[in-house]
């Protein structure tokens, strides 16, 4: 809806990386609401609204979702499988972030409708300059297929 501030899902179970990844997104979108998950099961509760997220209240349909596919019980790419799968979940923005470089995992991704795959830098400020970048094109430049409306 027009006037709602954007709402990121950010499925990273990287407490440091998480921590960049939220205060580079506030910086470009001061309103920013972002939703943190450790682990795959329960980025799946959130998304599905399953257990504790079963009020839309608690979990509220994101306009971007940034997953990393190395997580605990279950990994990215089954996260992200099925994401792309649920009707009601499909049209939402995946962005992969993630420290792995393998093609295999690229290849994965994008086959599964990853929206775009990005390779965590290991230094502090490629990854800050990184992480500004997404917050800019993702919650500035891009517009959002959800309602058809730019969602911030």
């Amino acid at each position: 809806m027009m006037g709602q501030p954007p709402t990121v899902l950010h499925i990273e179970d990287n407490p440091d990386h998480a921590h960049l990844v939220d205060r580079s997104l506030k910086k470009h979108q001061r309103d920013c609401i972002v939703y943190l998950v450790e682990d795959g099961e329960t980025a799946l509760d959130y998304l599905l609204r399953r257990d504790v997220y079963q009020d839309p209240r608690k979990s509220p349909r994101p306009c971007l979702i940034l997953l990393d596919l190395r997580l605990p019980r279950i990994d990215g790419l089954e996260v992200l499988r099925t994401i792309k799968t649920a009707e009601d979940l499909l049209s939402i923005p995946v962005v992969i972030l993630t420290s792995s470089e393998a093609e295999k995992d690229v290849a994965e991704a994008y086959r599964y409708h990853a929206n775009s795959y990005l390779v965590k830098p290991v230094g502090f400020a490629e990854f800050s300059k990184l992480m500004d970048d997404l917050a800019l094109y993702w919650l500035g430049w891009n517009r959002s297929t959800l309602s058809g409306e730019r969602t911030f």
